[in-house]
């Protein structure tokens, strides 16, 4: 049976990286008490989050007007540190985001990798509206920090440049 975590509420939530641009590992990582959870995610699955998330919160605060709060005093008081990772529970092979209305939190939802056909294990984050505001211009920080992106076929670029299969095996 695959395993199901809830870190509800989630103390700490954040994205992180270990290693050189061109050779990071991303975590996503958070924790509850002693509990510390680190899975590994894309640098393109990092990028995504802080979008849904930003497309979430504007979302939540059309349709409820004054609950997501708009100052940036509160956000200065969220840990986004990566703490040692340790050993990580499992590769995300997909994520999913909500909100529950009733203890007003953002849950990101992140599935195990696993082969077709088998139930993956989970694990849902729940995280406050700063904890989460927060987020996005992190991870977006972060992963602007790697290597730069071919304008042309939109995959990284070493220092030397690199192939681009639209520019027919020519270096870039």
């Amino acid at each position: 049976m695959p395993e199901q975590i809830e870190l509800n509420p989630a103390t700490h939530i954040t994205i992180g990286t270990i290693g050189e641009p061109g050779n990071r590992t991303f975590y996503l990582q958070g924790s509850q008490g002693s509990t510390l959870i680190s899975l590994i995610i894309e640098k393109a699955q990092a990028a995504m989050i802080a979008e849904a998330i930003e497309g979430l919160l504007s979302d939540i605060a059309s349709d409820h007007p004054g609950l997501v709060p708009t100052d940036d005093v509160a956000m200065l008081a969220v840990d986004l540190r990566l703490r040692d990772p340790g050993a990580e529970l499992f590769r995300v092979g997909n994520l999913g985001l909500g909100f529950s209305e009733e203890s007003k939190r953002v849950i990101v939802v992140a599935y195990a990798l696993v082969e077709e056909g088998l139930e993956p294990d989970m694990v849902s984050f729940w995280g406050t509206f700063d904890q989460m505001r927060g987020l996005i211009d992190h991870t977006r920080n972060i992963v602007k920090s790697g290597r730069p992106i071919c304008g042309n076929c939109g995959e990284s670029m070493d220092r030397e440049g690199h192939f681009c299969p639209r520019r027919n095996g020519h270096s870039h």
